[in-house]
């Protein structure tokens, strides 16, 4: 195996389509384990999709076949944790490769993932916390950032999606992430305007190498 190295690469990809991200982030978790690269983070935003974990269903996607297609929603099962969600423009989407070295601790890995995005919305004026019983940011009873992440060889995949500016009424086609009982917003529904996503996507990076201790 080669040198294992604590260097992170951020990759800003624009819009990509979910298959296409997902073999990018195959092939560098394969390059990743055999330490032929630095850590990496891929940040983008997808076309419509809603996206099922392993612990999901396809119950868990409420609109019908004719709806999806008129809505140009594609549905994909995935090998992330947790259930049924939606990802779409408008929305920062975070995809860490990283080595969390033989002693890996996936819960600490997820309540880091929070603070990334807690740590950045506050940067933006916007109080957000985690969840004691639902991963993710909150504001209020109110998602505002999802996670759903998978650990092979001690290295990750997929990660985290902040919403910043996407159409909300997507998720009505969804029951997200198995909860009924409350709401999804935006950065943009709690600042009453549009942040531009190239901002947020340059603070998130920021936060993210803050939260996890790389060298600036």
């Amino acid at each position: 195996m080669g040198l294992l190295t604590r260097g992170l690469s951020v990759r800003r990809l624009g819009l990509v389509g979910y298959d296409e991200a997902s073999a990018l982030q195959d092939e560098l978790h394969t390059r990743r384990v055999a330490g032929e690269i630095d850590d990496q983070l891929l940040l983008l935003e997808h076309p419509h999709v809603y996206t099922i974990g392993r612990r999901g269903d396809h119950g868990d996607v409420l609109w019908d076949a004719e709806h999806l297609r008129s809505s140009g929603v594609q549905v994909v099962e995935t090998d992330r944790g947790g259930q049924v969600t939606y990802h779409g423009p408008g929305q920062l989407v975070g995809y860490p490769i990283v080595d969390l070295g033989p002693a890996a601790d996936l819960g600490r890995y997820v309540r880091r993932l929070e603070d990334v995005m807690v740590g950045a919305l506050r940067r933006f004026g916007i109080e957000a916390t985690g969840d004691a019983n639902n991963t993710g940011a909150w504001v209020g009873d109110r998602k505002i950032g999802q996670i759903g992440v998978r650990v092979t060889r001690n290295v990750t995949k997929h990660g985290f999606a902040l919403n910043v500016s996407p159409d909300l009424s997507y998720f009505a086609g969804i029951v997200p992430c198995g909860i009924t009982d409350k709401g999804v917003t935006s950065m943009a529904l709690e600042l009453g305007r549009v942040p531009a996503i190239g901002e947020v996507t340059v603070i998130v990076a920021d936060q993210f190498q803050r939260v996890f201790g790389y060298a600036s």
